[in-house]
């Protein structure tokens, strides 16, 4: 996978529609502007069309953008829609949306946040 030369702080995605014309300047602006993230931060940033095979990804790498674009010639993503900011997610999650999975598993095993004792 090539995303996994990326060293990111942290992963979100755009959840909703993002117009797939847009470029660099233009992704940088709706990860500034619309959800009050900072672009050149060392995180990823990604991004889905209405037809849901088509994903661009955003990165700063300390002297540039990196913009990685893959379409998909069979299949879709399952990319959640129900909110217009964005979500951070984990590399397992990142990993399951590139497979043509959903972010939210049911089936998966869940990490412990806090143990109690009896």
């Amino acid at each position: 996978m090539i995303l996994e030369g990326i060293n990111a702080e942290n992963v979100y995605i755009a959840c909703g529609y993002t117009d797939m014309r847009k470029s660099i300047d233009g992704l940088a602006a709706i990860v500034k502007q619309t959800f009050r993230l900072d672009p050149l931060a060392r995180n990823l940033y990604l991004f889905c069309g209405k037809q849901n095979n088509r994903l661009k990804a955003l990165y700063w790498e300390g002297d540039g953008f990196i913009l990685l674009y893959k379409r998909l010639e069979r299949g879709r993503y399952q990319w959640p829609r129900k909110e217009s900011e964005a979500r951070t997610i984990t590399a397992q999650q990142l990993r399951w949306l590139l497979e043509g999975l959903s972010i939210e598993q049911p089936k998966a095993l869940k990490k412990v946040k806090s143990l109690v004792i009896i």
